[in-house]
């Protein structure tokens, strides 16, 4: 199973690091989430981390960027819906039901599902769905490789996504929450965190 990190909303100092260790550890995809922030922000957060990781970058704003640092792709969601119209590679977009899912994941490379659990990032975003609605979309089918779950994903939990047949976990605020850039000397508990995660995806 995939292990796909989302970054945090804002940039940090110590982030490109970070994300660089991350990608020696084995993460598959970085999503690089920035809403409300400038391209330029984003660009030399880029230039900081090496060129093979670039590949494996999906960017949910400023789609240009793709082209620019030759990133793996694009994601689409309520904020940005639809790609740029010349634009052809790897496309994948946030999905909210499981009707959604079923209807969408044939024309994307993959989808996000979410929230599956209660989020840890978000405030009051509440579990969109049942155990038995997530195992009856599993036997037919509707999560399967392509669908990668998201929203409250942690180690307590990550094994029941692997069960339930999802391509891939997107972790966010489990992973982010071991690290206060204000705070932390370093990062090697988010790092321990991580590999404790991809052991538990692979």
């Amino acid at each position: 199973m995939k292990l796909i990190v989302v970054t945090t909303p804002t940039f940090f100092v110590e982030e490109d690091k970070i994300i660089t260790t991350l990608f020696e550890e084995g993460l598959d995809i970085l999503h690089l989430r920035k809403p409300e922030t400038s391209a330029m922000y984003a660009e030399r957060l880029l230039t900081l981390i090496p060129e093979k990781y670039h590949k494996r970058i999906v960017t949910h704003e400023h789609f240009y960027l793709k082209e620019e640092f030759n990133l793996m792709g694009i994601h689409l969601n309520s904020r940005n819906p639809k790609e740029p119209h010349d634009y052809s590679g790897h496309i994948s977009c946030s999905c909210h039901s499981v009707e959604e899912v079923k209807n969408k994941k044939h024309f994307y490379d993959y989808v996000f599902m979410s929230p599956i659990y209660d989020c840890i990032s978000k405030e009051g975003y509440q579990s969109g769905y049942t155990a038995e609605e997530l195992r009856e979309a599993s036997k037919e089918k509707i999560i399967d490789n392509k669908v990668m779950a998201l929203g409250g994903i942690n180690t307590d939990n990550i094994d029941e996504i692997k069960d339930y047949g999802f391509g891939g976990a997107v972790i966010l605020g489990d992973l982010w929450n071991k690290f206060d850039a204000c705070s932390d000397q370093d990062y090697l508990a988010l790092i321990e965190h991580f590999k404790k995660l991809k052991k538990m995806a692979d």
